[in-house]
């Protein structure tokens, strides 16, 4: 199994009645200058009745000993790591670089999720640290969001030695890791060798750079 051979194949309209994860709305609203006005917007048909989010990204930090996978870095370092994945993306026709995430289920809290998403995409087991405020992916485009949770992954734990993925018949996942301190410098690169860069990674990379390059602490 390769990445490298996923491709779109064709292209076509749906029709809204047969979609299963998405929807478009028509909402009608009343601007700033009182001047009534509508907008076209996407949404996702999954959201759990009691949820405020639709989905949870994780940052996976990996600590101790270099895990043995396919990872970016390539010294011997217990600095730590980001988990991050490779994944085919249809909309855009590329593989993209992402941070492991998913859906909230049914009764479901974020940092639940993120767990279970984290167990399931990675196979690695980890503990919540933290918890973000609710984060709104594109919205005039859409009214999807999530929360980013922070869980951390201690490599010297049995089950962190050789972690075992439980991936779905149609999910292609390819998982590496990357030292926190290079992780703008290696989105550049990945960009660069014909990846798509999430926004949630690149977001974290720019922080991160930002915060080198000031000085925030």
């Amino acid at each position: 199994m390769s990445l490298l051979n996923a491709k779109v194949d064709s292209t076509e309209p749906l029709d809204p009645s047969t979609a299963k994860w998405t929807r478009l709305n028509l909402v009608h609203y009343t601007d700033p200058n009182k001047k009534q006005r509508s907008w076209e917007y996407a949404s996702r048909s999954t959201r759990p009745k009691n949820s405020d989010i639709d989905g949870v990204g994780i940052v996976a930090i990996l600590k101790g000993p270099k895990h043995p996978s396919n990872t970016a870095d390539t010294a011997d370092t217990e600095e730590p790591r980001i988990l991050l994945q490779k994944q085919f993306r249809p909309p855009i026709n590329k593989v993209c670089i992402e941070v492991p995430a998913g859906l909230v289920d049914e009764g479901e809290t974020g940092a639940q999720a993120a767990v279970r998403e984290l167990k399931e995409e990675t196979g690695f087991v980890g503990t919540v640290d933290e918890e973000t405020p609710i984060m709104f992916n594109d919205p005039g485009f859409c009214n999807t969001n999530l929360t980013m949770v922070h869980v951390n992954v201690d490599l010297e734990k049995k089950e962190n030695r050789r972690p075992k993925p439980e991936l779905e018949e149609n999910e292609y996942i390819e998982c590496f890791t990357v030292e926190l301190t290079r992780l703008y410098k290696e989105c550049r690169k990945l960009e660069q060798e014909g990846y798509a860069i999430d926004a949630r990674v690149g977001t974290l990379a720019e922080g991160i750079e930002i915060a080198r390059q000031w000085g925030v602490r």
